[in-house]
C-alpha cells in the first residue's frame, strides 16, 4: 500500500483502548460523511525487540498475526453498527511515519490519545505527537475515556452550532 485516497479516513489501530476509540470515531465520521475508512496497523519484525516478534518464525508470520488482530478490531468496532466501507492494512514500519505516509493524500488521519510522557505527551502519545507535527492532512486525536465519562455516543449527523462570542 502506498497512500490512501483523498476521500479516505485513515485511522491507526494497535489494539489499545485509544485506538479502539479512534476507530469507532472514524467509523462514525465515515458513516456521516460517506467516506471510507482505511484502518492501518503498523508493525515491524525484530526478533530481538519483543517476545511477539521472537515467537514468529518470519516477518510473514508476524504480518499475518497483525492482519488477523486488525481484522478482529475492525469487526468488533463494526459489530451492531451500520456498515461502512473499511480497508484494513497492516503496514511494515514504525507507527508515526507509517500513518503520516499512508495518510498524505487522505481527508484526515485519526489516532487515539495517550497519557504518558512529558509536555505534549501529557495529552497525546508519541505517535499522536508525531502525526500532529508531520501530517499533511487534518489530524483528529480521540481521547480515551471510560463509558461512564463518555455517556451516550453523539450522533455525528447532528451539526454543532456555536454560541455567541464573548
Amino acid at each position: 500500500m502506498t497512500t490512501a485516497d483523498e476521500n479516505d479516513i485513515v485511522v491507526g489501530v494497535d489494539g489499545s483502548a485509544g485506538s479502539a476509540a479512534a476507530l469507532r470515531w472514524a467509523l462514525a465520521e465515515a458513516k456521516a460523511s460517506g467516506r471510507r475508512v482505511v484502518a492501518v496497523r503498523a508493525w515491524t519484525y525484530d526478533p530481538t525487540a519483543d517476545l511477539e516478534s521472537a515467537a514468529a518464525r518470519s516477518s510473514r508470520d508476524l504480518e499475518n498475526r497483525y492482519r488477523q488482530r486488525l481484522a478482529q478490531s475492525v469487526a468488533e468496532a463494526l459489530a451492531g453498527a451500520d456498515p461502512v466501507p473499511v480497508r484494513a492494512e497492516p503496514v511494515d514500519g514504525a507507527p508515526g511515519p507509517v500513518l503520516v505516509r499512508v495518510s498524505q493524500n487522505a481527508a484526515m488521519l485519526v489516532v487515539g490519545s495517550h497519557g504518558h510522557g512529558r509536555l505534549l505527551r501529557l495529552l497525546v502519545g508519541s505517535v499522536s505527537a508525531h502525526c500532529l507535527k508531520e501530517s499533511r492532512c487534518p489530524v483528529v486525536v480521540v481521547p480515551v475515556r471510560t463509558a461512564e465519562e463518555r455517556g451516550p455516543v453523539p450522533d455525528p449527523a447532528v451539526t454543532y452550532e456555536p454560541g455567541p462570542l464573548l
